[in-house]
């Protein structure tokens, strides 16, 4: 496995372990679906989860392929967490997401 594949999978692995912490019991790391990925995160009906462990922040692009795997999946909603450099602790990582996606998050919570 390549060195970018293992911190791939160990930036998942931390981010699904944290949610199993936060009481999500049945969120797991997705297999690989190639052209037809829907995210990386499974376990929680109607959002795509896309987890970024990368030195380069390429916002653009990892927002791109969030929409694809929306689109993909048939998800209402998804974000894109993206490891903080210096923490291994998930809570301080960055969720990101579109603002049309946020603005819905805000309507459905009821504001």
């Amino acid at each position: 496995m390549s060195k970018a594949k293992q911190k791939g999978t160990a930036a998942e692995t931390a981010v699904v372990n944290w949610l199993v912490s936060k009481g999500r019991k049945h969120v797991e790391r997705r297999s690989l679906n190639g052209s037809l990925d829907r995210g990386d995160i499974a376990g929680i009906p109607g959002v795509v989860i896309e987890v970024k462990n990368c030195a380069r922040v390429e916002l653009p692009k990892w927002i791109s392929e969030l929409e694809t795997e929306i689109h993909n999946d048939k998800a209402d909603t998804g974000t894109v967490i993206h490891k903080k450099r210096g923490t291994t602790d998930v809570g301080y990582w960055y969720a990101t997401m579109p603002v049309s996606i946020w603005y819905e998050l805000i309507k459905q919570a009821g504001y």
